[in-house]
């Protein structure tokens, strides 16, 4: 997908791809044989019972929508999917010779966001999941943060604080995955250097149920990479300013007063991408204003 593609807007998107409009002669049969699953399917988890209730519908009412699927690249015969994984899914179920479909032409960039939002419409996706789905964006097409933000109708600062959970350990990764803990716990346990007085505080904090501030007052006082990090100051003020902060940056902030009114803040970044979105939170300006 281009960039001019992106500047298309998502409701374009979307309406060519996943809501398309149908030409009299446009739809095909393809024996379902032919038909291979989306290869950058950002979902793992599909709910069964949603699954057979779908499967079930079809069975009674026929397939609504078509199908919209790619030549596969490097192959004559076979075409991959662009939307529709959970109706393929159901028409597998079925054992349905041919399936219905419109065929589009789609660079991988392109079938990754529609897959992406496809899921995130339907709310289908896991914080890790849309997380994965983003890193492989970044990485692989090289979008900026601000790019795949406007490609899928979320914040920037969504897309940054969902990628910050990709550099936890697997084990907490996995409590988010299955949603024993929220990504405001997972992301209150990023100030955590050691990963095993991280992993050890998430298994705490599932089986006690502890909310999001009870794992930072935790964290906060735990020792990590083999020396004390800093406490919270018991000024209940200071406490209620640093949360303050830390709820609209989304990220560590720790007020050091000092005296004669004096004092520091400090902030925590965690990837140049980071910085770049508290710097844009902070002055209003992107930081190529600043350094071209």
């Amino acid at each position: 997908m281009s960039r001019d593609r992106l500047g298309k807007g998502l409701g374009a998107l979307l309406g060519e791809y996943l809501d398309p409009e149908v030409q009299p002669g446009e739809i095909q049969k393809l024996p379902l044989v032919a038909i291979v699953p989306n290869p950058v399917q950002p979902r793992r988890i599909f709910n069964d019972e949603e699954l057979e209730d779908l499967t079930s519908s079809i069975r009674e009412n026929g397939l609504l929508q078509p199908l919209v699927v790619r030549p596969a690249p490097g192959s004559a015969d076979r075409y991959e999917l662009i939307a529709g994984e959970r109706r393929f899914r159901a028409l597998t179920r079925l054992e349905w010779a041919e399936a219905p479909v419109m065929i589009r032409e789609a660079s991988d960039e392109t079938l990754l966001v529609l897959a992406l939002v496809e899921n995130l419409q339907r709310e289908a996706l896991n914080p890790l999941e849309e997380a994965e789905g983003y890193e492989a964006l970044a990485e692989k097409h090289g979008m900026k943060q601000a790019e795949i933000a406007k490609a899928v109708g979320k914040d920037r600062s969504t897309v940054a604080n969902l990628l910050r959970l990709l550099k936890l350990p697997v084990s907490i990764r996995k409590l988010v995955e299955i949603g024993s803990l929220t990504p405001g716990h997972a992301r209150a346990l990023l100030t955590l250097e050691d990963p095993i007085v991280a992993a050890e505080l998430a298994k705490r904090a599932d089986k006690e149920g502890w909310s999001v501030r009870e794992i930072e007052r935790r964290a906060a006082g735990s020792i990590a990479s083999g020396r004390s990090k800093p406490t919270r100051k018991h000024d209940p003020v200071v406490e209620a300013l640093e949360r303050a902060l830390e709820d609209h940056l989304q990220t560590r902030v720790e007020v050091k007063p000092g005296r004669s009114g004096r004092g520091t803040v400090q902030l925590v970044y965690h990837s140049a991408d980071d910085f770049d979105r508290l710097f844009e939170l902070l002055t209003g300006s992107p930081t190529s204003d600043v350094v071209g």
